[in-house]
């Protein structure tokens, strides 16, 4: 397959998750209102860390006034299972592929984008993620700017409302694989208590509370509950384009 006609499926292919991105972001965008971000800021958050939870953590903690180092430290607990998707997409390039289409890809590695790009078959044609991410980037980061607008136009009760939004995409984001795992729903429930447990009785800034729970349940769930790998063997792996 050709450039164009990689760019032109990619951009096919990446239409919906424009669109949804356009949706969720709006509700971040509130979010981003509420703590005292203009639209261009909003804009420019987005542009630059295409992440929901990421961005989200990072919010948090502006509205708490915390320090620097708390907001890099969770927005890289937050994202780092980007760098899991990265080193799998790392696989599918064409060997001499130039260090710029590693860099660019890299930068708007998503969970949406990696599920579309490491679907496609045999080696991966850079320009076939450039598409999607075409209308990827600009719906996540208008969508943001959008709903900062909104945030400020509409009256205080309907923002928030439209606030819980955002909770309500983490919800969906876990209620499914914990409904089919009952390990991944004790987690649940022990993330919700423990955060419970820390706010009550504790004195840590949110963001320091998340990264210690973050790094600790997360620590231990690995190592009480490791993922068991399935027994396939190299020709069903290859058939199915996930090792090239």
């Amino acid at each position: 397959m050709n450039n164009k006609r990689a760019f032109q499926k990619g951009m096919r292919d990446g239409i919906p998750i424009g669109l949804g991105y356009l949706a969720v972001s709006f509700s971040l965008g509130i979010t981003a209102r509420n703590i005292g971000l203009t639209p261009f800021q909003g804009f420019l958050v987005s542009f630059l860390n295409n992440a929901s939870a990421g961005e989200y953590a990072g919010f948090t903690v502006i509205a708490t006034d915390g320090a620097y180092m708390e907001i890099v430290f969770i927005t890289l607990i937050t994202n780092i299972r980007y760098l899991l998707m990265s080193c799998a997409l790392s696989q599918k390039f064409l060997p001499g592929t130039s260090f710029i289409h590693r860099f660019i890809i890299g930068y708007d590695t998503t969970d949406e984008l990696f599920g579309i790009t490491i679907a496609q078959p045999g080696y991966l044609n850079p320009y076939y993620t450039y598409g999607a991410m075409l209308l990827a980037i600009p719906g996540w980061s208008l969508g943001t700017a959008i709903g900062v607008m909104a945030g400020t136009a509409l009256p205080q009760r309907i923002v928030g409302a439209l606030s819980v939004a955002l909770f309500g995409m983490f919800i969906a984001i876990i209620i499914p694989p914990a409904r089919k795992n009952k390990i991944i729903a004790g987690l649940v429930v022990i993330s919700f208590l423990s955060s419970y447990c820390f706010t009550r009785f504790s004195n840590l800034s949110e963001g320091s509370k998340t990264i210690i729970l973050t790094a600790v349940i997360s620590a231990l769930a690995a190592l009480l509950f490791p993922v068991k790998q399935t027994g396939e063997t190299d020709s069903e792996i290859k058939n199915s384009g996930e090792i090239l």
